[in-house]
């Protein structure tokens, strides 16, 4: 089949890569001239495991094509997945512009049937407002072209994306037209060959499905959160609870993990909108707030920790933190807890050494050359001289240091952990002070 993307950012690239692995014509769009100039050449603007190799391969063998011409692309495809961003409006809102340009340059030049496909995390009402803009600009041409809107959200989570798109746990797919299921049921056949994982629902269920999705996921770290703090004050450990609780099959041990706190491009964002459309319908979703305002105030546990720990301020102190992506296995450090952490840091009189295995050019880009702060090459080039060593994110290399080593090297023998990665018992026996969460 012939499929159009529009936007090569994290969804769109994923998406057409996949898409072009199983055989397909894939044409990716993106406006940005310089992102299509190095996807041409084979660079990649996000870390993702195997996406750069899947990106390369299916450009040697002639499936994965690239452009900036909107005619071409929308010429191109029968299907014209839309995958561009959504940033938080002022007011929480999912801003829909890049989505609905989109979809009037597609009715600009579409010349036959198309099917609009919107894998951007849009709020319930989208297609609608998609169909009435492609509507408008045909009007305006005279055509009356036949075109299908149609929601088919991505479940997609950074770090194991290509896991997650090749081997779905499910492929939603909304629509109002059985033809356009079955043409979509026939673009996924690849992807669900051992068992039936396409669920057909109307348009806006599809939507609030993937706002639902996320929603739940966050609302679970939240409530883990709020129970590490009670744990603290209780005297119990969090870790042990969460083995309890996990292994209620009911429950899980699925996003109960307890740390500083949750970031990325989708649970904050989506939590608002979701939390956005509700208020538009007159409903206070007292839930999705509880949910936000739990991660924004869990950002700051660490430095309330490092707080109670120097009484007499943290200012002259050298801090060295490991781990700045939001989570492991990207570089993607948007609402990152570590950009809390070492702006706290910093503002009060603090230097911070940091070191992230994949996240270190995008912490450049964010960052400059902020006074106070200090980029390292290596893990253990982040210890030289340091007072106390702080884990933001989980990376496995991070998972089993030599303490004694560290308790040699760490001036003020204190290890700060926002992930639990350690025993506090063999810490402790290093001769290291080590705080966690909720133990």
């Amino acid at each position: 089949m012939k499929i159009t993307v529009f936007g090569s950012g994290y969804v769109g690239l994923v998406t057409g890569a996949c898409l072009a692995d199983v055989g397909n014509q894939v044409m990716c769009m993106d406006v940005d001239q310089s992102k299509i100039d190095k996807l041409k050449q084979g660079i990649i603007p996000i870390y993702e495991p195997g996406l750069e190799d899947m990106v390369k391969e299916n450009m040697a063998a002639g499936r994965l094509h690239f452009t900036t011409d909107v005619k071409e692309a929308v010429d191109f495809g029968l299907f014209q997945f839309v995958a561009v961003g959504t940033p938080p409006d002022e007011d929480g809102s999912a801003d829909l512009k890049y989505v609905l340009a989109v979809a009037k340059s597609i009715a600009e030049h579409m010349t036959d049937y198309k099917i609009i496909v919107d894998k951007s995390t849009v709020p319930v009402g989208t297609a609608d407002k998609v169909k009435q803009a492609v509507l408008d600009v045909l009007a305006t041409r005279g055509e009356t072209q036949e075109f299908d809107v149609v929601s088919n959200p991505e479940f997609l989570k950074e770090g194991s994306a290509l896991d997650d798109f090749m081997k779905p746990d499910r492929i939603i797919i909304g629509t109002d037209n059985p033809r356009t299921a079955e043409l979509l049921k026939a673009l996924y056949a690849p992807f669900n060959r051992s068992r039936e994982r396409v669920i057909t629902m109307d348009i806006r269920s599809a939507e609030l499905t993937k706002y639902a999705a996320n929603a739940m996921l966050a609302t679970k770290i939240s409530f883990m959160n709020e129970l590490a703090n009670l744990a603290e004050r209780l005297g119990a450990d969090i870790e042990n609870v969460r083995h309890g609780i996990g292994s209620d099959s009911r429950i899980g041990y699925s996003f109960i993990y307890p740390g500083c706190g949750y970031g990325g491009s989708c649970f904050p964002k989506d939590v608002k909108a979701l939390e956005r459309t509700a208020k538009e319908m007159g409903y206070h979703a007292e839930l999705l707030s509880a949910v936000e305002n739990v991660n924004d105030r869990q950002k700051h546990r660490l430095f309330e920790k490092i707080s109670a720990h120097y009484p007499d301020g943290v200012k002259g102190k050298t801090f060295a933190i490991w781990g700045l992506a939001f989570k492991p296995n990207t570089d993607d450090m948007r609402e990152a807890p570590s950009r809390v952490l070492l702006e706290a840091l910093i503002a009060a009189g603090a230097s911070v050494q940091v070191y992230d295995p994949e996240a270190m050019h995008e912490t450049q880009r964010i960052y400059g050359d902020k006074a106070g702060l200090m980029y390292c090459d290596m893990q253990a080039d982040a210890l030289q001289n340091a007072d106390a060593l702080i884990i933001v994110t989980e990376w496995k290399q991070f998972r089993s240091p030599d303490f004694e080593q560290l308790s040699r090297q760490l001036k003020d023998k204190v290890i700060f952990d926002g992930r639990n990665m350690y025993e506090p018992k063999f810490v402790k026996q290093a001769g290291l002070q080590y705080y966690a969460i909720g133990r």
